[in-house]
């Protein structure tokens, strides 16, 4: 698993002109992908609509399992045929989904609608990722793509807490039908925007052939070790905290405080992932053992943080977030520049994939650890993961230094 630096063009401070419309429409659409209304308030949908918790688990479930199925066909099929119109169905589907929970509240509504939800989002994942390195370095602006990317995953952020403050009070006027209908508005504008997305790419099939383009993505994978090792560091780095986010309220209310200051906590930590994405273009130039680094300290800030179980060593965890955060953001950078373009979706989605499993995973984990230790106790035993990963990187470096020592001593002989 080796990382090395992204290569450092002289650039400017801004997208070329040529990329300022796929950045604008970037943004506009990571805002509205993540304003969705019914984020903070659908579990108390299904349990108004009398779901019980395993019923309600199971739709977790079912959500989980869709995104698995579906994230590397989808990935595959975006290389066959054109990567914006997966993006413009993606939030459609979704729409859809939103609208049964609201009209026709009931299990097997709900049920349709992660299913959609699920699909949805497997149609936008490695597509969206695909379409933005090709379009960025068609427009001679590929070194941009960690600093695009980052400030789009901030955005994401920046919507997903304004709907959470906004939901409370379009609850209040209007019920679920009007948090429902502002979800729903979302997605389609979210697909509206998706239109604006440059493509100028040649599909690599002719749809029918997507798992020709599947298998030939595999391939590439299994024949390149730097391709092999990027994509095995995307679920190494994401997967982990992914899932720990789910978490947060609990770790939070942990600390002794008032309910109602729970949300102001997840407000500091949540301020840090997106410092995290924003930190991205500084920090993409970061080498194998900086990166390293990065992972340490973040795993080391976590750990402190969740043990120390106090409302002010949640800045740590907020600390560690942001460099988890801005990791993830540097991981799939190095990862799009080591695939080819004919086959970026699929790999993008099979790294995809790895994070879905590695999410599920420590979903499994973290249920049974905490029921025996607590939730600061998994929160500081999750940091594990990372220095292992940390590790491995700063073992592949100094591999790597050597074979170069290695050879330059060669070379020197020879002479």
């Amino acid at each position: 698993m080796t990382v090395s630096p992204t290569p450092s063009p002289a650039r400017a401070a801004t997208a070329p002109v040529g990329a300022r419309r796929l950045v604008r429409t970037l943004y506009a659409s990571a805002f509205c992908d993540e304003f969705v209304l019914l984020y903070p308030v659908y579990a108390l949908l299904f349990s108004d609509t009398g779901l019980s918790v395993w019923q309600t688990a199971s739709l977790f479930a079912l959500w989980s399992l869709t995104g698995v199925l579906l994230e590397v066909p989808s990935g595959a099929w975006a290389d066959a045929v054109s990567r914006r119109l997966l993006l413009i169905l993606g939030p459609l589907l979704t729409a859809a989904g939103f609208a049964l929970w609201v009209l026709v509240p009931s299990y097997g509504a709900f049920a349709l609608g992660f299913l959609l939800w699920g699909a949805g989002g497997a149609l936008g994942s490695g597509a969206l990722e695909a379409l933005v390195y090709d379009e960025l370095d068609r427009a001679g602006a590929a070194g941009h793509y960690a600093r695009v990317m980052g400030r789009a995953r901030a955005i994401g952020i920046a919507a997903t807490m304004s709907a959470m403050g906004l939901a409370g009070p379009v609850f209040a006027w209007g019920g679920y039908d009007a948090v429902g209908a502002a979800s729903v508005l979302a997605c389609l504008t979210a697909a509206a925007v998706a239109t604006r997305f440059p493509e100028h790419r040649t599909p690599s099939g002719d749809g029918e052939r997507w798992s020709a383009t599947l298998r030939a993505g595999l391939a590439d994978a299994r024949a390149d070790r730097s391709v092999r090792g990027a994509l095995l560091l995307v679920p190494a780095v994401t997967a982990v905290w992914g899932a720990l986010d789910e978490y947060t309220p609990l770790l939070a209310s942990d600390t002794g405080v008032a309910p109602e200051t729970v949300p102001w906590l997840l407000l500091v930590i949540w301020a840090g992932a997106t410092a995290g994405s924003l930190l991205a273009g500084a920090a993409e130039r970061l080498t194998t053992s900086g990166f390293a680094a990065l992972l340490t300290g973040s795993a080391l800030a976590l750990a402190v943080g969740g043990l120390a179980g106090t409302p002010a060593a949640l800045v740590l965890v907020a600390l560690a977030f942001g460099g988890f955060q801005l990791a993830t953001v540097l991981a799939d950078a190095r990862l799009q520049q080591r695939i080819d373009d004919t086959g970026r979706a699929t790999l993008t989605s099979v790294a995809g994939l790895g994070t879905e499993l590695g999410n599920l995973a420590t979903y499994g984990a973290y249920a049974a650890a905490a029921t025996a230790w607590g939730h600061g106790t998994v929160f500081a035993l999750s940091a594990v993961p990372y220095v292992l990963t940390a590790l491995l990187l700063t073992g592949a470096a100094r591999t790597a230094a050597r074979a170069l020592w290695g050879r330059g001593r060669s070379r020197r002989s020879l002479s």
